[in-house]
């Protein structure tokens, strides 16, 4: 049986056990605290610290898996290197997971080696950097950590504003400490999407847009498929395509975008693993993102009527107010939203916005999904014990 270890076990990961496990894989969900949500769906688990390297190293040794599936950003990607090198199969690549998990190694690949428009920015990694850093972008611009995720450390700076407290914000709030943060310039854009990319034994393909709502940084919306104009997709699938072959390696992709009201496209980030705005995907698309990563991965066949999105569809989440053991009401109500599914991710505990289920809904249109899926969202009650 193949074996897959799952770095990182949250609700991401999780739908990724569970596609594996339809495959007939044996999944063991690795992650920094027990009963994550992918540990919720597989007899094998394993709690460590994943940014220590030699914990790392010797969790694969332990576990003898034919897959690595990194999940979360937070890896000790020297240990991963170093694995890899020795004949361990980290999927896509232990490159491309070093790569992202870093702004800063992601921005240079894209901007500098790719030659892929992007926004302004610079790099500081200390406070005199860091305030010259903001004077040559100029403000409004946002200042995050160059290692972390859904929004931690993020922050605006805006005229007037003290630049030191955004500094401190993403020093504070960084995975991992003493690392430079990147400031960019402010994009004026009409609207961000993610594209969700596959690279496949039969090539790379690219999914209808996903348009998706972000607040500080972390996804609350997402809607499947957003409308672009020809000029504007097809610039977006082409800077997709291009990262994800330069990255290497098979899996799913999310590939986020900006698109201006003149329909210039610039680079934005990108994740080598399935994409929190692409959950949507769940309803909308035959084949979901999670599906499409594993089959990449091992090495089956993805079909152009896989990435087909017959309806409008969109996603809402839950989000935790209390901190404390949450349990939930209101599904009767969620369930009855016409077309809405609901997915609540067994997570064991809960803090104010703390991401803890998703709602699905379709539609005639965009805009009737994305109420549904709000409406079944809304319908949900978190309480704590």
């Amino acid at each position: 049986m193949t074996r897959l270890l799952l770095l990182g076990s949250g609700e991401l990961g999780r739908e990724v056990a569970l596609e594996a496990a339809r495959l007939g894989l044996e999944v063991v969900a690795a992650d920094r605290y027990d009963g994550a949500p992918a540990m919720l769906v597989t007899p094998h688990r394993r709690v460590l610290d994943m940014t220590d390297p030699v914990a790392l190293t010797a969790l694969v040794d332990e576990v003898r898996p034919d897959l690595v599936v990194p999940e979360v950003e937070a890896l000790a990607t020297e240990a991963l290197l170093a694995l890899e090198a020795a004949g361990t199969h980290v999927v896509p690549t232990a490159r491309a997971t070093r790569l992202t998990m870093d702004r800063e190694g992601i921005r240079r690949l894209a901007a500098e080696e790719l030659g892929l428009a992007t926004s302004p920015y610079r790099f500081a990694s200390s406070e005199a950097e860091f305030v010259q850093a903001v004077a040559e972008i100029g403000t409004p611009c946002v200042v995050k950590p160059v290692m972390s995720s859904s929004g931690k450390g993020q922050s605006t700076v805006r005229s007037g504003d003290d630049p030191l407290v955004a500094w401190a914000y993403a020093r504070d709030n960084a995975r991992v400490q003493g690392r430079p943060v990147i400031v960019e310039g402010f994009v004026d854009f009409a609207y961000e999407i993610t594209l969700l990319t596959v690279s496949h034994v039969g090539g790379i393909s690219v999914c209808p847009p996903v348009g998706h709502v972000q607040e500080a940084g972390d996804y609350r919306e997402s809607w499947q498929p957003h409308p672009m104009s020809p000029v504007a997709l097809e610039r977006g699938e082409e800077i997709a395509r291009t990262v994800v072959a330069a990255l290497g390696g098979h899996g799913l992709f999310g590939v986020e975008l900006f698109v201006t009201a003149t329909d210039e496209v610039l680079f934005s980030e990108v994740s080598p693993r399935p994409h929190d705005t692409g959950m949507v995907t769940m309803i909308s698309q035959p084949t979901s993102e999670f599906a499409l990563h594993v089959r990449a991965i091992l090495g089956l066949p993805v079909r152009a009527d896989d990435l087909v999105v017959a309806t409008p569809s969109a996603s809402a989440v839950v989000l935790g107010t209390e901190a404390g053991v949450p349990s939930y009401a209101g599904l009767e109500e969620a369930l009855a939203v016409p077309t809405a599914q609901v997915r609540v991710f067994g997570k064991p505990t809960s803090h104010p916005g703390r991401r803890l289920a998703v709602a699905l809904a379709q539609g005639d249109t965009v805009d009737q999904a994305r109420e549904r899926a709000r409406e079944a969202a809304a319908a949900v009650r978190v309480t704590v014990g």
